[in-house]
């Protein structure tokens, strides 16, 4: 598998990042998780518009989903080459409602889903493609899914936001490389079931005897070296912060 880090911002763009979203590739099909914003514009440096073949949205905050609906407006009104077969969404309940109310203006009822075929997300074990999936529902104020990703012997953690759970253990289990947020300070933040810091984050990773984990969903207000400090002092192995364009071999 190959991850390539979209956008790794949390809560809002910084200066040097568009917000969550990341790149996930094998045998040529071209899984997409998240698209927060700004997301869609940084997509484009890495493979064509209209290449991705499905769609994961851990949650529907907006700086996880709200750049699907600029790209419903480049698959609705694609003129070369005729409007786009209706891409694989994995969401939580209700998303082609809130995409449709945060565009406001769609030309007819349930145009949504002409461009995009919404798949409701449970906890379950199914297929996307090329990849065996797991989804867990994880700890924030919204309905949120974490994902393990398999493929070719190698697994992929993404948490999504979540405060400490777990769901987010099991997910993460011997996880070749575990993608886990760290949005909260440790010592300064102390909100159970919203967000992890740097050191949940390390003792999650610990636990779950992971091979190489690389926090994201690092705010511009939070010191993303603080974090890693903090994930170092309770993980022995390699961690470091997700960086835009950064491209992984899992």
């Amino acid at each position: 598998m190959k991850l390539t880090v979209v956008g790794c911002s949390g809560s809002f763009p910084s200066a040097e990042s568009a917000c969550s979203s990341y790149l996930v590739e094998a045998d040529g099909f071209r899984l997409l998780l998240d698209m927060g914003n700004g997301a869609l514009g940084e997509l484009q440096r890495h493979i064509g518009l209209y290449d991705l073949d499905a769609v994961f949205l851990s949650h529907l905050h907006a700086d996880h989903c709200i750049d699907m609906c600029v790209y419903f407006v480049a698959r609705y009104y694609r003129h070369e080459g005729g409007r786009c077969d209706a891409l694989p969404v994995y969401a939580p309940e209700g998303a082609e409602q809130r995409l449709t109310t945060a565009y406001a203006d769609i030309p007819v009822p349930g145009a949504m889903s002409e461009v995009f075929d919404f798949r409701t997300l449970k906890s379950a074990s199914f297929e996307i493609g090329p990849f065996q999936v797991r989804t867990e529902r994880v700890r924030h104020p919204v309905e949120a899914y974490g994902i393990r990703i398999e493929h070719g012997g190698k697994t992929l953690t993404y948490s999504g936001d979540t405060g400490v759970c777990g769901a987010l253990d099991e997910l993460a289990a011997g996880a070749d490389l575990f993608l886990c947020e760290a949005s909260f300070t440790h010592g300064k933040e102390d909100i159970p079931d919203l967000h992890l810091n740097g050191l949940e984050a390390g003792v999650a990773a610990s636990g779950a005897g992971a091979g190489r984990m690389v926090l994201t969903h690092i705010p511009p207000w939070t010191d993303g070296e603080q974090n890693l400090a903090d994930a170092r002092a309770a993980y022995d192995g390699p961690v470091e912060l997700a960086r835009a364009g950064a491209v992984y071999e899992i």
